[in-house]
């Protein structure tokens, strides 16, 4: 069945935790293997209504024994401009490691990242907005937070994501923490990733003029730093 113009994702969360992918990246051995979404229509709109009926549903996915859900929490993002949200999420390939991947209101997963190409090796969301106004979705991530430290930037247009840029020396992630840093600042016109040095020792900026560049926002002496920067 099709999916409706004004189906999207409001809510969504993982299930089904499991144990057989031990990596322990986020503080412990538990990820996921399932993912439930909640899908809302606000397009049906019955006679002599004021106001439209909204309907929902549930889909649920279950990943296959090889792959689990390697995150904290599903993402919600209208990558394709088209009003309605889809699902950003983090999963892992027990042989592969992990890829950004993005499912539709369908369950279908529309568009992914190559696998970093070995077990363990895992990606640190920051998030999604069109970063360079150029009137696409850029969504961004530190691959391997704690071994490459380098920032991606991947462009999701056509119905498929493309790299475009990648700056080293970054990360937004400690081993063992249950949360990521940093994130994306929004303020006026342009948006801004705020991450962490690879050494932890300063706030970084990163933004679009010209080209992609990096800003140095102060020192970093905790986690308060980071969540600071992403005041305006």
């Amino acid at each position: 069945m099709p999916l409706a113009a004004a189906d999207t994702v409001t809510r969504a969360h993982f299930t089904d935790p499991t144990t057989r992918y031990a990596h322990g990246v986020l503080g412990d051995f538990v990820e996921y293997g399932g993912l439930e979404m909640r899908i809302e229509d606000a397009s049906s709109q019955a006679p002599l209504r004021l106001q439209p009926v909204y309907e929902w549903t549930t889909h649920s996915i279950k990943l296959p024994p090889d792959r689990v859900f390697e995150d904290l929490e599903p993402r919600l993002a209208d990558v394709d401009l088209d009003g309605t949200n889809e699902v950003i999420v983090v999963e892992s390939s027990v042989h592969e490691g992990a890829q950004l991947a993005i499912y539709n209101a369908r369950g279908e997963k529309i568009a992914a990242t190559p696998h970093i190409g070995t077990r363990f090796r895992w990606l640190a969301p920051i998030g999604a907005a069109d970063l360079d106004g150029d009137g696409h979705v850029e969504i961004a991530y530190i691959d391997r937070p704690h071994l490459a430290k380098t920032l991606r930037i991947w462009r999701f247009k056509d119905g498929a994501l493309t790299e475009i840029a990648a700056l080293p020396g970054l990360t937004n992630h400690k081993i063992g923490e249950d949360f990521i840093s940093g994130g994306i600042r929004s303020c006026g016109a342009r948006s801004a990733l705020v991450v962490a040095s690879a050494d932890w020792s300063r706030v970084k900026g990163v933004y679009f003029q010209d080209g992609w560049k990096t800003t140095d926002l102060g020192s970093l002496r905790g986690r308060s730093d980071l969540t600071d920067a992403l005041n305006c």
